[in-house]
């Protein structure tokens, strides 16, 4: 892993528990041994997704898949790896991540439409899904709702730090939280950067309004930044609003102040991707 980026915040938040939300981390040795790469984040039934992804027009299987199942509106889990973008990986690719979905949602009680999957790192080598499928089992095991910073690492690439975002508002004397974990630097242009970013909030938007709000927000942030001219294959922007139900004007702006913060600290990561091994 590279030296920690001087840029970088002297403190990680440490974000408490969101009601429908759960988070494990692995190291299932998808590239390197000895370090996290994979990420479960298991969500409440009923959970509304919304989502923004990449433009590019070689978009990978995971972001093709999401693309698909976003236009259901509904989330039960969301299946993260590293060190592999399974991108400009074919038949192959869109089969690793329907294998993917299956498991997840065979082990979870869901649709496999409910499964998000997004991946992360080198690109045009076939992703060994079956790494991902045997490390399912014992990530449910582990599911904690304290389990941010874990998920953060896990999801990390050339970053050099865990990059993670809470806040919280008081609406009408209920408090609301707005939490999310991210990744990326580099290959920003014309949006995004390299970018996962996974966010939860418990002031539960209705599915109309979710996906406008989260697009005019990643238009004020994610997509406000230009680092060297290049479109990844892989940025994944999902937003999942666990039930019960707490509708809230404030959301939208507490969803533009938590997607700024990541903004900054995506550019704050130190080491560039290197071009024989770009991570999307």
């Amino acid at each position: 892993m590279p030296p920690r980026s001087p840029l970088a915040p002297a403190e990680s938040p440490e974000p408490g528990p969101l009601a429908g939300v759960r988070l494990a981390a692995a190291a299932a040795g998808i590239r390197y041994s000895g370090r996290t790469d994979l990420c479960l984040i298991e969500l409440a039934p009923g959970t509304t997704a919304a989502g923004v992804l990449t433009r590019s027009l070689t978009a990978s299987a995971p972001v093709e898949w999401c693309r698909s199942s976003l236009k259901r509106g509904r989330a039960r889990a969301i299946v993260v790896n590293s060190g592999n973008a399974n991108a400009f990986t074919g038949k192959l690719g869109r089969d690793a991540v329907v294998r993917t979905a299956e498991a997840a949602a065979k082990l979870l009680g869901a649709q496999k439409h409910e499964i998000y999957v997004a991946s992360t790192g080198v690109i045009g080598e076939p992703l060994d899904d079956a790494k991902i499928t045997a490390a399912l089992p014992a990530l449910r095991g582990k599911l904690d709702a304290d389990g941010w910073q874990v998920a953060a690492q896990a999801i990390m690439t050339t970053d050099t730090f865990p990059k993670l975002a809470t806040r919280t508002a008081d609406i009408a004397g209920t408090p609301v939280t707005l939490t999310g974990i991210a990744k990326g630097s580099g290959m920003i242009a014309p949006d995004m950067a390299t970018m996962l970013a996974f966010a939860f909030t418990d002031a539960a938007i209705p599915a109309s309004v979710l996906q406008q709000l989260l697009t005019r927000a990643n238009d004020r942030s994610f997509n406000a930044v230009t680092v060297d001219g290049d479109t990844s294959t892989s940025d994944t922007l999902l937003l999942c609003v666990p039930p019960p139900t707490r509708i809230s004007r404030a959301s939208a702006r507490r969803s533009r102040t938590c997607s700024r913060i990541w903004r900054c600290r995506s550019c704050a990561t130190a080491r560039a991707p290197r071009s024989s091994s770009r991570s999307p």
